[in-house]
């Protein structure tokens, strides 16, 4: 089992940059694929970004791609979302999720362990 918690979250302006941080505790870190969802006001939580256990293999939504960075040290057991060019339709809250799978996946159902969330708006 693994604990996440994310921070980094809150108000930019549209254009700005925001960096955020998971935390992981528990299982070893590097056992689990790791992703980045988030989820809007009265809308389903999508998949943002993931990556894989090893070797850093990564996976973007397509309006993302480009302007989000997700990354992982596994010495800290933490998972980074790097996150620029912000846009007001960013806006929601990132959720963290851990996988047991190697792969990138982009799937809600693919992850076991979630964290609590962190609020990102962007205004405009």
């Amino acid at each position: 089992q693994v604990q996440l918690v994310e921070s980094g979250g809150g108000l930019v302006q549209a254009g700005g940059s925001l960096r955020l941080s998971c935390a992981a505790s528990g299982r070893t870190f590097s056992s689990y694929a790791m992703g980045w969802f988030r989820q809007a006001p009265g809308k389903e939580r999508e998949f943002v970004a993931a990556i894989s256990r090893s070797f850093g293999s990564t996976s973007y939504l397509d309006s993302v791609a480009g302007r989000f960075t997700i990354s992982r040290d596994n010495a800290k057991n933490t998972l980074y979302l790097q996150m620029n060019s912000l846009k007001s339709e960013d806006t929601a809250v990132y959720y963290c999720a851990a996988s047991l799978s190697f792969r990138a996946e982009d799937k809600t159902n693919d992850y076991k362990y979630w964290g609590q969330g962190t609020q990102v708006t962007v205004s405009s």
